[in-house]
């Protein structure tokens, strides 16, 4: 392999290409539902729900519940290949909510220049995001 070939732009075989969005798809499931088991076993859904009363959410502890039950079933669905596309959008809006509420405020870095900042959830919001527009297209595309 030549300095021109490390430089060159490619395209990856369609092969790498599926590969590389299913390892993806597992990755960023794995730690979407590390985060929901981690609420649910350590007691964190009644705190999160006050949490979220106190922004003006009603029915906070519902809200809680629901989103720690996405992100439980959510990734399981995203593990198995299936219905990615919405669940993909609607992790990417959950995490965007999170990003807004709790994370914006602390500024861009998680470490480093600052703490609690937004560039993970960013991240995993464009993750998502592009695996949902690569599942679009229909039930005939909807398992890669």
């Amino acid at each position: 392999m030549t300095v021109k070939h490390l430089f060159a732009a490619a395209t990856p075989p369609p092969g790498k290409a599926v590969a590389a969005l299913a390892g993806l798809r597992i990755v960023v499931a794995l730690l979407i539902l590390i985060h929901g088991v981690f609420r649910a076993t350590m007691g964190g859904v009644a705190p999160f729900g006050e949490w979220l009363g106190t922004q003006g959410f009603p029915v906070g502890y519902a809200w809680a519940a629901l989103v720690t039950g996405i992100e439980l079933v959510g990734p399981l669905l995203l593990l198995a290949g299936r219905l990615v596309m919405p669940v993909a959008l609607l992790h990417a809006f959950i995490l965007t909510l999170g990003m807004v509420l709790v994370h914006l405020p602390f500024g861009w870095f998680v470490v480093g220049a600052g703490r609690n900042g937004m560039e993970y959830s960013v991240l995993l919001i464009a993750a998502l995001m592009l695996l949902a527009w690569s599942h679009h297209g229909g039930a005939a595309q909807s398992k890669r």
